[in-house]
Formats: C-alpha cells, sequence, structure tokens
C-alpha cells in the first residue's frame, strides 16, 4: 500500500502479524510509486490497497493502474474512501467528474466508506461494501455449542448501538441524492477556492492540486509549523504533516458558509507576513515537536512516548486534592 494509506491498516497487520510493504511517493506528483508497488509484491502478497482520497495531502491514488496491477496478479484490491466516499460517489452528478475508483474496476473486491465524516451522520458509523456476498461472508462469525446459546457476530466490533445505526439511517434519508450532490458541490468548490487562494500566497506552495476536499500546503521558505500554530491561535484547527512538512485542512460544510474563505485566506496571509517578517527566530510548540520527531532515528522511542501518553488517558490514580477548583469526592461502598 501506498506510504499514506491510513495507520488503521498498519494497527491491523501489527494485530494480525501480517507483514507490511509500504510503497513510497514520487515526491513530484505525491502519487504512489507504481513501478516499486509492482516490485514489492510477492507470492505471499494477500491485498492491495489504494486510497480515494488519502488523509494527508488528499490525493486520489491511481486507482486504474493499481487495479491494472492487482489484475494481473490475481491480488484483491481494497479501496480506502473512508474519508472522502460520500464526495467521490456524487462528484460527477455535481460537475466534477472522476475516473472510475469503484466496482467498475475488475480488482476492486471491497470499499470502505466512513458515514460519520462527509454522510454527516454520527460519529460511530461506518460502511465496508464488498463485491459480492461470497466474500461479505467471511466478515462474518458464529459459535453453535457455546453455553450462553447459539452467538453470531457480523463484525469484529461485536455490539453495536441501535442509535447510532437508526440516526445514520435518519441522516441518510435526511439528505438524499440530491442533498448529498448540493452538498459535494458546495465542498469542492469551497476546496478548489481556498486552494487557489493559498497557491497565490508568497512562501507558500500545494503539496497536491486537491482531488477531493484536503488542500495540503508546505514552504520553502520559512517551517510550516509556524503557520500551523499562528492559524491554531487564530481560531482555525488544521492538520500536521510530516515526512514532508505541511499542514492541510479538510474542508467540510462549515467552510462552505458566506466569508469562512476569505477570512482563512486572510488570517494566512498575516500570519505569513509576520512569519516571514520576524526572520523565523522563534520557535513554536508544533515546530519543536516535528523537529525533535525528525531528529530522532529510532522512531520505536517516538512510539513509545506516544503510548505512554495514551495509557495516561486510563490513569485513575489522580491526586486532585492539589489541583484548583476541582472537587475533592470521598467514593464509600454500601
Amino acid at each position: 500500500m501506498p506510504i499514506t494509506a491510513h495507520p488503521a491498516f498498519n494497527k491491523a497487520c501489527s494485530y494480525l502479524k501480517m507483514k507490511l510493504r509500504r510503497i513510497p511517493l514520487n515526491p513530484q506528483t505525491r502519487e504512489v510509486d507504481l513501478t516499486k508497488m509492482r516490485r514489492a509484491i510477492t507470492r505471499n502478497t494477500c491485498l492491495i490497497v489504494a486510497s480515494a482520497p488519502c488523509f494527508p495531502h488528499g490525493v486520489i491514488d491511481p486507482i486504474e493502474d493499481i487495479s491494472k496491477i492487482s489484475n494481473q496478479y490475481n491480488i484483491p484490491l481494497h479501496i480506502d474512501a473512508c474519508l472522502g466516499g460520500f464526495l467521490i460517489a456524487f462528484m460527477d452528478q455535481a460537475g466534477f467528474p472522476l475516473k472510475p475508483f469503484d466496482f467498475r474496476l475488475p480488482s476492486v473486491m471491497s470499499i470502505s466508506c466512513d458515514t460519520h465524516k462527509y454522510g454527516f451522520s454520527p460519529k460511530g458509523t461506518s460502511v465496508i461494501l464488498y463485491r459480492n456476498e461470497t466474500l461479505r461472508q467471511h466478515q462474518f462469525f458464529a459459535l453453535a455449542d457455546w453455553p450462553g446459546g447459539i452467538y453470531g457476530s457480523p463484525s469484529i466490533a461485536g455490539s453495536r448501538s441501535g442509535y447510532l445505526i437508526a440516526c445514520c439511517w435518519a441522516t441518510l434519508m435526511l439528505y438524499g441524492t440530491e442533498g448529498y450532490i448540493e452538498e459535494t458541490r458546495k465542498i469542492i468548490q469551497t476546496t478548489r477556492e481556498i486552494a487557489q487562494g493559498w497557491s497565490q500566497i508568497k512562501g507558500l506552495y500545494l503539496l497536491h492540486q486537491p482531488d477531493v476536499s484536503v488542500v495540503a500546503i508546505s514552504s520553502e521558505e520559512f517551517n510550516i509549523y509556524y503557520l500551523f500554530d499562528a492559524l491554531h491561535g487564530k481560531g482555525w484547527h488544521l492538520v500536521g504533516l510530516q515526512n514532508p512538512p505541511g499542514i492541510h485542512i479538510a474542508v467540510t460544510q462549515i467552510h462552505t458558509q458566506p466569508g469562512v474563505v476569505d477570512k482563512l485566506l486572510e488570517d494566512t496571509r498575516q500570519c505569513v507576513t509576520e512569519i516571514l517578517r520576524s526572520n523565523n527566530r522563534k520557535d513554536t510548540v508544533t515546530a519543536v515537536i516535528y523537529g525533535t520527531n525528525q531528529k530522532v532515528p529510532d522512531k520505536s522511542l517516538i512510539c513509545d512516548m506516544t503510548k505512554l501518553y495514551i495509557s495516561s488517558w486510563y490513569d485513575t490514580n489522580l491526586d486532585t486534592s492539589k489541583v484548583e477548583n476541582v472537587p475533592h469526592i470521598e467514593m464509600t461502598a454500601e
């Protein structure tokens, strides 16, 4: 899979003890190197992954070309459309035609799509589509001799909230096909306005022309994380990227509101002007974090620190008596 594919695949391979081959990008196009992808295939390869689009740069992988490779070697192709699935499905009808990315291609066997993103449903719902029922059958699990009764489960998650499923269905019915086409049109138009505006600001350049709803930028004149923190200070919640350094915005409904794009572009111009004027002498929090990460050759150390940070979320041994304005509650068993 391309190196830009979602870390969920890394996590799955870690859990299942599967070997994962991550394919680098062409540094000019930000698209996966197809020659290296072909060379990485072995007789043990069980799946090829492509993104539509990828999270970091918003690039739709060259799925038609990847499909030809997977078809040649008879390897299933999975399309990760979790981020943009509810946009790319309607872009043709919204006036932004795309190349085939779905079951129109013979080797595409499964597609994942998050309803809680551009489907606008509550978080905690998602969809995986299979080419046929035979493939879907492998996802189901059943146990007939459990003393607790016959057990059946449709997914890894086990029990799911009926409330979330109902809310998701209601949202789909509320928007309908025409509603999603209109929201797609507004979001893609807004995305391209931001991309055009950012590309015209001195000191910035686009990492890739946006294929869907993500605009990613970097700079060759200053540390791009300075801009990340400066915009954060003005209330903009963007995403920091690395390898190469950059920031991106995933355009949503709120960004399509009148005046939002103009405000973002004006704030960006002000921040860039101030950064260039300051001679890059003052480091910011994000610049320090990512700068340190780049200097650590053993990335397992960064992973260990991240896991320690996550572990702290579950720490129940907190002495709240020393924290101001936090009431100390005595718990007693009855």
